[in-house]
């Protein structure tokens, strides 16, 4: 049974190694809260949290002192129930400065499970490159007041509520110019996983699948644009607790579409994110 309203995403239940799991390794089980649902539907979970549990298990992946994931991108294979999942993390490729993760997400199916979404990173070797540093994206301004839910701000968003999109707080900037794309800053209300710090780069990349959703250019209520995949390059890591996405949309002639938009911290942009969409009319 999922447990409602809670202030935490995910509770981890039990860690265990399971020889029929994905990759054969040691497996945590969570109880998802309704916090994870999305707003397309209360019994699936929003992507972005789905994405937050699978990059805790790359963090936890193998040795990450003195490395840093600077590449991620995530696969779902269909509806991940909101209910309970197991998930394990690997080191795929290990190296001296570059090295390769992974991680699965499993559902109960029948007497089984079955796999609903994966990720693999890139993590690299952290050396000092302050001298040439350089962003290829202008930084934008943190707004200083902000909507608790998205639904409650001015701007029209009154689609987007309950679930994971309600986990967040808000900042949007009302005066957006017509044609350019959408920036909201958003930061993660409650914990991840039940007890536990959630990491800046955890809390980035769930926020960080909210993109469809924010750049979104075509009416919810008419269409369904649903992500399958989301791939983030970070040239320089998360830090804080505030994130925006700069995102826009667009759609294509024969039903697939494409979410892109630059993420920013309050100190400037961090990298770029992409999300393959498929458009469905309802």
């Amino acid at each position: 049974m999922t447990t409602p309203d809670a202030s935490w995403c995910y509770r981890r239940t039990s860690s265990e190694h399971i020889d029929g799991a994905q990759g054969g390794d040691d497996v945590e089980l969570f109880e998802a809260s309704t916090r994870t649902s999305s707003a397309w539907g209360p019994h699936m979970q929003h992507g972005g949290p789905v994405t937050g549990l699978l990059v805790r298990a790359l963090e936890h992946a193998g040795d990450p002192t003195g490395r840093r994931i600077s590449r991620v991108t995530t696969e779902l294979f269909g509806m991940v129930p909101v209910g309970t999942v197991r998930v394990t993390g690997r080191v795929v490729r290990p190296g001296r400065r570059v090295e390769l993760l992974e991680s699965t997400m499993e559902a109960p199916d029948g007497d089984g499970w079955k796999l609903v979404a994966t990720a693999r990173a890139w993590r690299y070797r952290v050396a000092d490159t302050t001298d040439v540093a350089r962003p290829a994206d202008p930084a934008r301004d943190l707004p200083a007041s902000d909507a608790a839910r998205l639904s409650e701000h001015p701007l029209s968003f009154a689609w987007w509520e309950g679930g994971f999109v309600d986990a967040l707080r808000w900042k949007l900037d009302a005066d957006q110019q017509s044609g350019a794309a959408t920036l909201a800053w958003g930061r993660l209300d409650v914990a991840l996983v039940e007890g536990e710090e959630t990491t800046p780069l955890q809390a980035m990349v769930s926020f960080a699948d909210t993109a469809n959703g924010v750049g979104a250019r075509l009416d919810p209520a008419q269409f369904t644009f649903l992500n399958t995949e989301m791939t983030l390059h970070l040239f320089a890591p998360p830090s804080g607790e505030w994130f925006g996405i700069e995102a826009e949309s667009s759609v294509g002639p024969d039903g697939a579409g494409m979410s892109a938009g630059v993420l920013h911290s309050p100190h400037g942009p961090i990298g770029r994110v992409t999300q393959a969409l498929l458009v469905e009319r309802r």
